[in-house]
């Protein structure tokens, strides 16, 4: 389903929320900035599911960034949520800590939101890239 992409040029967009990449190969990938128009776009496209990725964040031992992934036919859509202090800052996701003090997200905390603001069930799975 997703690909590595060799080169990203950067295309120029008039849209406030969007930053457009064409990508070779396999269409483009479109990144968007607020945490309402993605959900905006999982509606108009009536999504069955999604990808996410838990990140590294800043300091890098905690796992605090979180990337969606809404794929269309010939497009990625891409949101990127970073924490600031105890949540992330676009979608208020609560972090957790563990017993070592390291800040994490949930799994279970972001299938619960996705599926809470979207109002309906929709499938979310967990990639992983190295």
């Amino acid at each position: 389903m997703f690909q590595l992409q060799k080169e990203l040029k950067p295309k120029i967009i008039f849209f406030p929320n969007f930053q457009v990449w064409e990508a070779t190969l396999s269409g483009k990938i479109v990144r968007v900035y607020s945490w309402e128009e993605f959900k905006r776009l999982i509606r108009k496209y009536d999504a069955k599911e999604l990808a996410y990725r838990i990140e590294m964040g800043v300091p890098a031992r905690h796992l605090t960034g979180l990337r969606l992934i809404l794929p269309v036919t010939g497009t990625q859509y891409v949101f990127i949520d970073t924490a600031s202090g105890d949540k992330l800052k676009k979608t208020g996701i609560k972090l957790r800590v563990d017993k070592l003090g390291n800040m994490y997200i949930s799994d279970e905390d972001i299938i619960n939101f996705v599926r809470s603001e979207i109002g309906r069930d929709i499938r979310l799975y967990s990639y992983f890239t190295m």
